[in-house]
């Protein structure tokens, strides 16, 4: 006997012809929920909330674009044939580190062109980034897509004790998978908590909130993605194969690897960058620093070099009509 469940309808809601997508919603929600400790954080530095509500007007159409154009290229054998699903988000396939490169971009060019420093307000954006990812998984559990290998229903359930709507969702086809946008949303949340007690510590310079955000996400991503069944792959030396495969290796304790196409490669793409970016980032944050390259805290003031400064015309009339003011003064007290 087969147990009923209720799977979630992808569409929240429809406006005559219209149809709005939970996907598009979740979506729209972590991009607020990032503009708004961004905001309340960019006070604690005098910067005003138009600041940022322009810096996500133009991010966010510009992550979109960029990661959906990353997931297309490492899909081209199919996309070539559907030219029209190019184009159709709403079903999914938004690349996250083609987002944050897309995010980036638009970023570098918007604060240079406000005058302040780049590294100081990624430092800022960086819980954001996390909380829109985390809330931003969700879309995909709505979707039923981006998930994990097979499981059995016991071991989410009884071994991990995962709440029962999403071990009904996971249930795809009749068969269960592995929640891996839960678990990338709960490694996101941790990750959160982190970078909102360090911020407040005088040891952090400047980019190293940015850095430790990309650190913090990659190392998840790096352990999570294998568990995929969709990942985006590439034909890779088999030394480099094995090398991945033995730094996963302690999760096989508890999981199994997700199927990827032989076809489209041996290497997840995702993965092998996760990798190099824990990398990257030790690297900087070790070399700026020897380098006297970090020279700004995290807490030291936030100046915009575009700022308006005190014309000395205006100084020197207020100081004339200072003057003058405390020149009458005496008179009348004479008179």
């Amino acid at each position: 006997m087969s147990m009923f469940t209720l799977l979630l309808d992808p569409i929240a809601f429809t406006l005559g012809p219209l149809s709005v997508h939970w996907y598009g919603i979740i979506l729209g929600l972590a991009a607020l929920s990032g503009l708004l400790i961004a905001v309340q954080e960019g006070k604690r530095f005098g910067l005003n909330p138009d600041f940022f509500l322009d810096l996500m007007l133009y991010g966010v159409p510009s992550s979109i674009i960029v990661a959906r154009l990353y997931y297309v290229a490492f899909k081209w054998g199919y996309y070539k044939d559907h030219p029209g699903e190019i184009i159709q988000i709403w079903n999914g396939g938004i690349a996250i580190y083609g987002a944050l490169i897309g995010a980036l971009l638009c970023g570098f060019f918007y604060i240079r062109a406000k005058g302040y420093s780049f590294w100081r307000i990624v430092d800022i954006c960086a819980p954001s980034l996390l909380i829109g990812q985390m809330i931003g998984r969700w879309g995909n559990f709505v979707n039923q897509e981006a998930y994990g290998g097979e499981v059995e229903r016991s071991f989410l359930s009884d071994t991990l004790h995962i709440p029962k709507f999403i071990v009904d969702q996971m249930n795809v086809n009749g068969t269960y998978h592995h929640p891996t946008f839960l678990y990338e949303s709960l490694w996101s949340l941790l990750g959160l908590i982190i970078l909102f007690v360090i911020r407040r510590r005088n040891f952090l310079r400047e980019g190293e909130l940015f850095f430790s955000y990309f650190i913090w996400y990659s190392i998840g991503r790096f352990f999570i993605e294998p568990l995929r069944t969709d990942s985006l792959g590439f034909k890779g030396p088999a030394w480099l194969e094995s090398l991945l495969n033995a730094l996963w290796s302690p999760m096989k304790a508890l999981f199994e690897q997700g199927y990827l196409n032989p076809e489209e490669g041996n290497v997840r793409i995702s993965q092998l960058l996760a990798i190099l970016i824990v990398i990257a980032g030790i690297i900087l944050i070790t070399v700026r620093r020897k380098m006297g390259l970090a020279r700004q805290k995290y807490n030291d003031p936030l100046i915009s070099t575009k700022a308006k400064p005190v014309e000395a015309d205006a100084v020197q009339e207020g100081t004339e009509t200072s003057e003058n003011d405390t020149t009458q003064e005496d008179h009348d007290r004479t008179v």
